[in-house]
């Protein structure tokens, strides 16, 4: 039988949770589905994400030999991923079973996902952050499992910054002078390929997050407010867009306009920036044994524009598709891969990643081993969401008319006064059309 928003992540939801929330759920009661199944999980493979799919994979098959479960590899840049599970969705394909899905996704996914109400207790729910959970329901339905979270901050390079007698950058504007010094210092020393900082630039919603960031950080709201107001059209953003596409060139390379997440990271692990901005899970990755700058590297808050500093609240989640051949072996599998166990070694292993149930971030192991979680506090104390809660599932649309205009700024297509007053026309007819239907 067929079975069937915007999240704020601040500290002090970590602090209440810890004294309330227990861990439910241990691997070894978990009670296997019936019957054979094979469970094809579309995945990502930004760093060794596939990887650590597999792994899981493995362990779940060793505990429910019952069922075979395979990865697919899908685009590093969400949106190309998005792009291609609308094709799976469209034609209702039983190609896929289960999902991994971004935190904005909810509204996007929901008519094609299982309810996992239907599949997890009520005191499992609970463990995870309330504020996720809430995130990922859409009318009384919980349509994907919290799986890790995410706030972007920046790398640096703590020897380069001690050479050059500078201290981390606390905004933007020292950001740029920092990363104009260190390049300057390191190509007169015969380092051509230096750059002063790497980001994401590309036309997709990666840049949508470093935007956001930009935007956030100089009035306090993201493009579109909770309350449907679109905020783009002013002074602040406008200069914040000129500035971004002063460093195109500058302190960054004009490819920077073609990265994502791994390009960033691939110049930046090879020694040749002195700033990133990432998402945590390329922490663990720079100190790897194949890292040419291995301990010589911190991650802090992104810098503070005019009024606050605002990183971009990310994450991942898991969610059954509705056209699985084996719904309940599907959930299964997102069962054990979210479970307490399962995330605590993900949260151990090189890449890393934020768990989504508050209670592991007592754990002592976790603190011990990854030096990350304790600069997390700080960060997610200013993530904010992007405005998916009020596009919901018309979301990807305000995304893909907000990056492209910011991309046109960044490689010349447009000024940035031109592309906010684009923008805000399109995003106003967006919510007219959400207001009546369409």
């Amino acid at each position: 039988m067929k079975k069937s928003m915007s999240l704020v992540l601040v500290l002090a939801l970590l602090l209440t949770a810890f004294s309330s929330v227990s861990v439910v759920g241990a691997q070894d009661t978990f009670v296997c589905p019936e019957g054979e199944a094979d469970i094809v999980v579309a995945a990502g493979a930004v760093g060794v994400e596939l990887e650590l799919v597999q792994e899981q994979a493995a362990r779940y098959m060793e505990l429910c030999p019952n069922v075979t479960v395979t990865a697919l590899e899908t685009p590093d840049l969400a949106t190309d991923r998005l792009g291609l599970y609308q094709q799976f969705w469209e034609a209702q394909s039983a190609d896929v079973d289960l999902y991994q899905v971004d935190v904005i996704w909810a509204g996007i996914i929901a008519e094609h996902m299982v309810d996992m109400k239907e599949y997890l207790t009520q005191e499992q729910i609970d463990q995870y952050f309330p504020a996720m959970i809430a995130g990922q329901t859409i009318e009384d339905r919980l349509v994907a499992i919290p799986w890790f979270t995410d706030a972007a901050g920046l790398y640096y390079r703590t020897d380069l910054l001690e050479k050059y007698g500078l201290e981390v950058p606390t905004t933007w504007d020292e950001l740029t002078a920092a990363a104009q010094t260190i390049q300057d210092g390191e190509r007169a020393e015969g380092n051509t390929e230096f750059w002063g900082y790497v980001w994401q630039g590309n036309s997709y919603e990666g840049l949508t997050c470093d935007a956001h960031e930009w935007l956030v950080s100089e009035t306090g709201e993201t493009f579109i407010s909770p309350d449907g107001v679109v905020n783009v059209n002013n002074p602040e953003f406008v200069a914040a867009l000129e500035r971004a596409a002063g460093w195109v060139g500058g302190i960054s390379p004009d490819a920077v306009t073609t990265y994502g997440e791994e390009e960033s990271r691939g110049v930046w692990q090879a020694g040749n920036a002195a700033f990133m901005r990432n998402w945590p899970y390329a922490y663990g990755l720079g100190n790897g044994e194949d890292s040419a700058i291995a301990g010589q590297f911190d991650y802090a808050p992104l810098p503070m524009g005019a009024v606050t500093a605002g990183a971009c609240l990310g994450g991942w989640q898991l969610a059954v598709s509705q056209y699985s051949d084996n719904p309940d072996a599907a959930a299964s599998v997102a069962r054990f891969r979210t479970a307490p166990e399962e995330q605590k070694l993900r949260a151990l292993s090189p890449q890393g990643a934020n768990p989504t149930i508050p209670a592991l971030y007592e754990d002592p192991d976790l603190e011990a081993a990854n030096p990350l979680f304790a600069r997390m506090g700080p960060i997610l104390a200013t993530a904010v969401a992007r405005p998916s809660g009020v596009t919901a599932e018309r979301y990807n649309d305000a995304s893909t008319i907000f990056f492209s205009n910011v991309h046109s700024v960044l490689t010349g297509g447009t000024d940035a006064q031109t592309a906010v007053e684009d923008m805000e026309l399109d995003l106003q007819d967006l919510l007219e059309e959400l207001a009546v239907g369409v």
